[in-house]
């Protein structure tokens, strides 16, 4: 039952993704500095207007990764009463900060409304930025706003599997991981978990 996610949706999620597991036990950040934000960006054209010629600082960075922080709060506020990933839980940040964080960033870039409404669809409003605001901070927060108060995030879910740190949209009911492997990597758990040999 998987139905396409808007692209505002995706970056949020995406952005959330950015911290992940390593491979070997540990978390790995693709945005440790300002070469992974711009390559990040670069693979996100819908984020700010020319995203191909974008080139972080660190000044953006460090805005970018701070309300990184906030969404994963948010995130695992929506998870809820699930526990958050594993790569949050011991530094959350409280959840009136984290809405403070992205409402003041989301805030940065006005917007104008703007009526659409296709011959075979229902009218819909699309809020488009007002010329020449394409603050990147400002974009990821209202595509993260988008995201938690829309449908899907009713389907996030944090993955739980050994060493997974990411966070999921559910596609069918019986999902419990974010993709086969990490599904593996926790029944290969489980089997030794059940089968090790009590200590003497």
């Amino acid at each position: 039952m998987q139905d396409t996610i808007g692209p505002d949706a995706r970056l949020a999620l995406d952005l959330a993704l950015t911290v992940r597991h390593d491979g070997n036990g540990g978390v790995a950040d693709d945005l440790a500095d300002p070469a992974g934000l711009t390559a990040w960006v670069r693979a996100h054209p819908e984020a700010v207007p020319h995203a191909d010629y974008y080139v972080a600082d660190d000044a953006a960075l460090a805005a970018v990764r701070d309300l990184r922080a906030a969404v994963r709060a948010l995130f695992a506020r929506a998870v809820r009463p699930a526990a958050p990933s594993p790569a949050d839980a011991a530094r959350l940040l409280p959840v009136p900060e984290a809405l403070h964080r992205l409402n003041t960033a989301a805030a940065r870039r006005p917007t104008v409304p703007e009526l659409v409404w296709p011959e075979d669809a229902d009218p819909q409003l699309r809020r488009n930025p007002v010329t020449g605001a394409d603050d990147l901070t400002a974009a990821l927060a209202q595509a993260a706003v988008a995201f938690l108060t829309g449908p899907h995030r009713h389907r996030l879910r944090a993955c739980h599997a050994p060493r997974c740190v990411r966070y999921f949209l559910k596609d069918h009911p019986r999902q419990e991981w974010c993709k086969p492997s990490c599904g593996n990597r926790a029944r290969v758990a489980r089997h030794h978990q059940r089968h090790k040999a009590p200590s003497a």
